[in-house]
């Protein structure tokens, strides 16, 4: 299925942090967001998802997106089930960001596909740093990220919009 998502960028000194994890689980032969060689591909927060974007709504999303940038705390792995697992590093909920994620919802809830995963209350804000990794791999994949390092902080650099079935972005808030 192909989707529109709202994605917060992160700052270049978050952005070498998540790359250096990519980079590690290359390195040890597991699967990576690393791996992806797309120049739109880099770390996010996703905020927001569906299936269409109307103008109209993109549109109010550039309105209300504020352009300060948030502060930005990425915590420890976090795990997503399934057939194949997903790795990502969770990023701390701060107030500033539970706001925008709402109104980022609240702009998009009535567009098309919006998944339940996205809800305020039901939303897990994170970065990720592989999918698809088999459950076996799974412990050597937490081990070789630096999460157990400590959390990193840093700050947001904007908001994009991406678009999966013509594979471009473009921002819609904040610097750039």
């Amino acid at each position: 299925m192909m989707v529109q998502s709202v994605e917060l960028l992160l700052s270049e000194d978050l952005d070498v942090a998540v790359r250096a994890e990519w980079r590690r689980l290359t390195a040890a032969r597991l699967p990576s967001q690393g791996r992806i060689s797309a120049e739109s591909n880099r770390p996010h927060v996703t905020l927001g998802v569906a299936t269409a974007i109307p103008d109209a709504v993109e549109d109010a999303l550039a309105r209300e997106i504020p352009s300060a940038p948030l502060p930005v705390r990425l915590g420890g792995v976090i795990v997503f089930g399934g057939r194949r697992l997903t790795l990502a590093r969770l990023v701390v909920p701060t107030p500033e960001l539970l706001a925008l994620q709402h109104l980022v919802h609240d702009l998009i809830a009535d567009c098309d596909g919006v998944p339940s995963h996205i809800v305020p209350g039901e939303w897990t804000p994170h970065v990720t740093l592989a999918r698809r990794i088999p459950a076996p791999d799974l412990g050597t994949a937490v081990s070789v990220t630096r999460a157990a390092a400590g959390d990193v902080t840093g700050v947001s650099d904007g908001v994009r919009r991406w678009d999966s079935e013509h594979k471009r972005e473009w921002r819609i808030g904040g610097p750039g």
